[in-house]
């Protein structure tokens, strides 16, 4: 099996900390070039440090880590502290990685990057605000076409919201860089609440991880019972979804997933509705497809996949 070459751009952040150990657990299928990281769920000093002590745990220091923009394009900054603690990864036991950040921008890296590979080489796993993938676009338009497919952890549909009634966090955090990268024409790859909200990480589930019984296992195991006792989570007695991990196990196995064509749309000028995605998948509406929208998933295949990838992460 060739490899897919992959850049990670991320705002870790529970959830993207879980989906950047399934992407270093998966070496054989996932060439990864490099890690780009954004302000979002935490501040911009935060997330370029999580993603450094996530790629320590897993032994994977070689993967470049490049910082990147330290707010969104125009709306004032939003992040998610409430959710993701702190630090950004629960109450899990923080350190200072050992290995520094890369040297240079994460826009640049983007863009010196895929200009570096041929065009169609390169996959973008996007699990944070779009700031940087907007930015890097606005600098350097040749380097859509270079692009092979994007495949972005967020948008809603049928699901509703969940930083307000019709919007998700990522989306929500900068719209107008959702929108600039999504009328880029790139194809691009929607895990949604309409199917992250099927993955959930129950405590038979996180069990599994834990019996894995390793420093990895162990720190994956924290970060979910951190998020599972969340008071909304705790109160409705509901497990937390498991967003961002999706897009990587897309990657790995996306015959777990179901998806449907679509166009879709991101409102940038109403207060009421900002972050929404309009998806459209009528077929006369006029405006080409560069969407897959998943609508459904396998949730315990991509459990089954996550359990396996990070028992290989001793």
């Amino acid at each position: 099996m060739n490899s897919r070459k992959l850049l990670i751009d991320c705002d870790p952040g529970i959830d993207d900390a879980i989906a950047l150990l399934l992407a270093f657990a998966s070496p054989n299928e996932l060439q990864l070039l490099g890690i780009t990281t954004v302000a979002g769920n935490v501040g911009p000093l935060l997330t370029a440090r999580n993603a450094r002590l996530v790629r320590e745990l897993a032994r994977r220091e070689a993967v470049p880590v490049h910082a990147g923009c330290d707010r969104p394009l125009l709306r004032d900054p939003i992040d998610a502290g409430h959710f993701h603690g702190p630090s950004g990864l629960g109450n899990t036991r923080i350190f200072e990685p050992a290995a520094p950040l890369a040297g240079g921008h994460a826009v640049q890296f983007l863009i010196d990057t895929l200009r570096h590979h041929p065009a169609g080489a390169v996959s973008i796993a996007v699990t944070g605000p779009m700031t940087n993938i907007a930015l890097a676009m606005r600098l350097a338009p040749d380097i859509v076409p270079r692009i092979h497919e994007l495949i972005v952890m967020g948008g809603a549909r049928s699901a509703g919201g969940n930083i307000t009634a019709s919007a998700e966090y990522n989306i929500f955090a900068d719209p107008h860089a959702a929108s600039i990268v999504l009328r880029s024409g790139c194809p691009v790859v929607m895990c949604g609440l309409d199917v992250t909200h099927q993955v959930r990480a129950t405590e038979a589930r996180v069990a599994t991880i834990r019996a894995l019984n390793s420093q990895v296992a162990q720190f994956a195991a924290e970060l979910l019972d951190f998020a599972n006792r969340l008071t909304p989570n705790a109160v409705h007695g509901v497990a937390t979804a498991l967003h961002d991990p999706c897009t990587i196990a897309w990657l790995l196995q996306p015959r777990l997933f179901i998806g449907r064509p679509a166009a879709v749309e991101v409102e940038t000028a109403s207060t009421l509705t900002l972050g929404a995605t309009a998806v459209e998948f009528r077929a006369d509406h006029g405006r080409p497809f560069h969407v897959q929208w998943l609508t459904d998933a396998d949730a315990e295949g991509v459990f089954a996949l996550l359990t396996e990838r990070i028992g290989q992460l001793r």
